[in-house]
C-alpha cells in the first residue's frame, strides 16, 4: 500500500457525512424513502428524485462510465492509499465519554457549514458516490509538480511562507529530502479544465484522457449545477493537505517524494483564526512523516490498528513543532506556535477502535507542547538533535501523553 499521511481526506465519506442531515429523513419503521448510503446503491443509482436537468446530467454520467466504475474507483483508492484518514474524522468522529476529555472543535463547526444552502443535497451526495470530491487530490497526486509558479492559498497568500519554510524543513533534518517536491492543490482549476479532468478519470476509470472529455464536461457540468460547490472552489474539494511516499513500496508506481497543500485546508484555518502560523504547523507536521518515512519509523514498533496510526501522528505533531520552535528552525515564538498547535488539538478526534485514529484533541496539543519543550529547554539552544534520538525521546514521553485524562 501506497503510505500516503494520514492528513489526506477521503472527501466522499467528508460529503456523505455533512449532507446527513439533509438527506431524506426517516421513516417510522425506521428506513428512508430513499438509499442514502454508499454501500446501499450497489451497482445502480436512483436518479428519480433529482430535478429533471441534473437527472439527464447524471444518467449522461452513468451511461458514459465503465459498468465496474465503483469497483474500478475502490480500486484506485487502495493503490494510490486513499483510505480513512482525520480530514474526514472531523466530520464523522464519534464523541466518546469514557476515559478521556474529548469535544467538537471550531474547525468541525466551519467544516459543517461548507454545504449550507445547497439547492440540491441528494446530487450532492451522487457526486461524492462518484468521487467528484476527490479528483482534485488525485489531480495533485498524481500529475502535480513543484514550480516556482506554484500558488498557495486561494489568492497565493501563503506562497513564500510555505515555500521558504519548505527549504528550511529540508535544511534542519538530517534525511535525504532533495527529493521531496512541495505542491499546491487548487480544487477551481481542476473543475475548469476538461483536459486536466479527463486525464484524472482515464486513470480512475479507464480509457485515454481523449476519450474521457466527454465524460470531464459532464462532471464540470454537474459541479456547476449546485451554485454552493462554487465551481470546485468550494473548500470541500480541497480540505486536506497530505504527504505521500513510496520508499519501501515493492511495488512502486513512480510517483515522486511529495507534501501536498490544499487551498481548503488553508482557506479552513484562516477562517477559525489559526491563519497565521497554523499553515507552517501542517506543513512541518507534514515533513515529519517524510523523517518517519526515511527512518522506517512507521514500521519500526510493536504497536498496531489505532494505537500506531497514533503515535506516528503524535509523533509527527511533536517533530513539527520542535522545527518550528528551534533557534535553528523557524525560530518561532513558543506561545505563538503552541497557540497555532490548536491546529492539531482541531483535529483531533475519539474514534479509539478506528485504523485512523489520531489522538484525541488533548493529546495532540500534548504532543506539540513536549516538541517545543525539547527545543527551548535544550542546554544548547544551536544543537539540532538527530532524528533517530528525537524519536528514542518521544517514545519514551508517549505513555504520559496518551494517558486517561478525564475528570472522574
Amino acid at each position: 500500500m501506497k503510505k500516503t499521511s494520514a492528513w489526506a481526506v477521503a472527501l466522499v465519506t467528508a460529503a456523505t457525512c455533512t449532507l446527513g442531515a439533509a438527506l431524506p429523513a426517516a421513516a417510522a419503521d425506521g428506513t428512508t424513502a430513499t438509499a442514502v448510503t454508499a454501500a446501499s446503491y450497489g451497482s445502480a443509482i436512483d436518479t428519480s428524485s433529482l430535478d429533471p436537468k441534473t437527472k439527464a446530467l447524471v444518467d449522461e454520467i452513468l451511461a458514459k462510465l465503465p459498468t465496474d466504475w465503483q469497483a474500478r474507483r475502490q480500486a484506485a483508492n487502495t493503490t494510490y492509499g486513499m483510505g480513512d484518514t482525520q480530514w474526514a474524522d472531523i466530520l464523522n468522529s464519534v464523541i466518546n465519554p469514557g476515559d478521556y476529555q474529548c469535544q467538537s472543535t471550531d474547525l468541525t463547526a466551519y467544516a459543517n457549514t461548507l454545504l449550507d444552502g445547497a439547492k440540491d443535497p441528494f446530487a450532492i451526495f451522487i457526486l461524492s458516490l462518484f468521487g467528484g470530491f476527490d479528483f482534485p487530490t488525485y489531480d495533485a497526486l498524481l500529475f502535480g509538480s513543484e514550480s516556482s509558479s506554484n500558488t498557495y492559498g486561494v489568492n497565493g497568500e501563503y506562497t513564500n511562507q510555505l515555500t521558504s519554510e519548505a527549504k528550511n524543513l529540508k535544511r534542519f533534518w538530517d534525511i535525504y529530502s532533495d527529493d521531496i517536491q512541495l505542491m499546491p492543490m487548487h480544487g477551481a482549476d481542476v473543475y475548469s479544465s476538461p483536459e486536466r479532468l479527463a486525464r484524472t478519470l482515464s486513470v480512475l476509470y479507464g480509457g485515454t484522457p481523449e476519450s474521457n472529455l466527454d465524460l470531464a464536461e459532464l462532471f464540470i457540468s454537474l459541479v456547476d449545477s449546485e451554485p454552493v460547490l462554487k465551481g470546485g472552489a468550494n473548500p470541500i474539494f480541497t480540505f486536506n493537505a497530505f504527504a505521500y511516499s513510496e520508499k519501501g513500496d515493492p511495488q512502486p508506481l513512480g510517483i515522486s517524494d511529495r507534501i501536498i497543500m490544499g487551498d481548503g485546508i488553508l482557506e479552513a484555518m484562516q477562517a477559525i483564526g489559526l491563519g497565521n502560523t497554523a499553515p507552517r504547523a501542517i506543513l512541518g507536521h507534514e515533513f515529519g512523516h517524510h523523517v518517519q518515512y526515511e527512518n522506517n519509523l512507521f514500521d519500526n514498533t510493536a504497536l498496531t490498528g489505532p494505537e500506531a496510526t497514533r503515535r506516528t501522528e503524535l509523533m509527527a505533531d511533536a517533530f513539527g513543532t520542535y522545527f518550528l520552535t528551534h533557534s535553528r528552525g523557524e525560530a518561532l515564538n513558543t506561545k505563538r506556535v503552541l497557540d497555532s498547535a490548536k491546529s492539531f488539538y482541531q483535529v483531533g478526534d475519539c474514534s479509539f477502535s478506528s485504523n485512523g485514529h489520531h489522538g484525541t484533541p488533548n493529546q495532540r496539543i500534548a504532543a506539540s507542547t513536549w516538541g517545543a519543550s525539547v527545543a527551548n529547554e535544550a542546554p544548547n539552544q544551536g544543537h539540532i538533535l538527530p532524528s533517530m534520538k528525537l524519536d528514542e525521546m518521544f517514545e519514551a514521553k508517549l505513555p504520559d501523553i496518551v494517558k486517561p485524562d478525564a475528570t472522574k
